[in-house]
């Protein structure tokens, strides 16, 4: 049914429940995971101008990565992995479209109200704008499966 699934990651350990659910659809469909970290262009203090800031989200997506990488693997599910540089739902959507993606999984943190009305989700804008699929799974902060 699968045969390429992106996962879309933030590093936090909310998502959780999104990678398994990503690393079980991949093992059910001998597909293979995309697992995508963004490192967002964000303005910051003049003070942290010295690369403090970028150099951290990248250790956060690195570390990221290799976790899920060593989940997929004890799996059995093959994993190709990206770490870019951009504006998360833009290049979210550009991976999706450019590495021709059947499905996209990703966490939702269930925003409600004027929070969501003003700065939107990454999970929202990329629901609007993708032609491929994308299984929603909610990010609630429990363990439950």
């Amino acid at each position: 049914m699968y045969d390429r699934i992106l996962l879309p990651t933030d590093g936090s350990r909310g998502n959780d429940r999104a990678v398994k659910q990503a690393i079980g659809l991949a093992a059910q469909s001998d597909a293979q995971l995309h697992v995508l970290f963004v490192v967002e262009d964000i303005p910051y203090a003049p003070e942290m101008m010295d690369g403090q800031v970028e150099a951290r989200l990248r250790e956060i997506g690195e570390e990221a990565i290799s976790d899920i990488r060593q989940r997929a693997d004890d799996a059995g599910v093959a994993v190709e992995t990206a770490l870019e540089d951009g504006t998360p739902h833009q290049s979210i959507l550009e991976y999706a479209e450019e590495a021709e993606m059947d499905l996209i999984v990703m966490g939702t943190h269930g925003r409600s109200g004027l929070d969501r009305y003003l700065l939107g989700s990454v999970t929202e804008r990329v629901v609007r704008g993708a032609d491929t699929p994308v299984l929603t799974v909610r990010v609630d902060g429990g363990d439950e499966d």
